[in-house]
């Protein structure tokens, strides 16, 4: 069984703004909610830990490894969506500049590219393969990645070509399957990223 665990909150995510694969740390929010998760990621006996390298997934990675004593896998396939163009700028500014792209991304549309960057294609591709890599060793592995990372791997499995409508809050533990998702008590935000 593999469960998917997203990074604590960062400013951006605290801001509405698009950090895509920016390497932006917890804030003091996000890093409570990394020490939660691994409280609750050390009750599940995990055997494997695999993460995204960017520092916030890293940084709640590394609360996992203390909890648990288990040794990170980074894998670059785990990084949350390229977001091009819109890199840095805030949810508010991209809506009011290109609504239907916005709406396009804010809804999880399939076909959704960031301009200059990344699509959600691509995206799922790469984030499927690893975690064919991920079902192939020891179970059960946790994945610590992002926002998107998260919905579209959830779609993906269970057949659907755009992210899962559904947002993840930062620090939740989300098994594969959808069921049972672990909140964090801190959890505020559900920005993507």
């Amino acid at each position: 069984m593999i469960y998917l665990a997203r990074h604590g909150r960062t400013p951006y995510n605290h801001e509405g703004r698009f950090q895509g694969q920016g390497d932006v740390p917890l804030d003091e929010t996000g890093l409570q909610q990394a020490q939660e998760l691994a409280r609750n990621a050390a009750r599940h006996g995990f055997a494997a830990l695999w993460a995204s390298p960017l520092r916030r997934a890293g940084q709640t990675a590394e609360a996992v490894a203390a909890a648990t004593g288990l040794e990170i896998r980074f894998d670059d396939r785990l990084m949350e969506t390229h977001t091009g163009d819109w890199t840095d700028r805030t949810f508010a500014d991209v809506r009011a500049e290109d609504p239907q792209a916005f709406d396009a991304w804010a809804h999880g549309d399939a076909s959704f590219a960031f301009p200059g960057g990344e699509s959600f294609q691509q995206q799922g591709d790469r984030v499927m393969a690893c975690l064919d890599d991920v079902a192939r060793g020891p179970q059960p592995a946790l994945v610590v990645c992002h926002g998107v990372t998260a919905r579209l791997a959830l779609a993906r499995w269970r057949g659907e070509p755009g992210p899962d409508a559904n947002p993840i809050a930062n620090g939740a533990l989300v098994p594969i399957d959808g069921s049972a998702v672990e909140e964090p008590d801190t959890a505020t935000d559900t920005a993507a990223s």
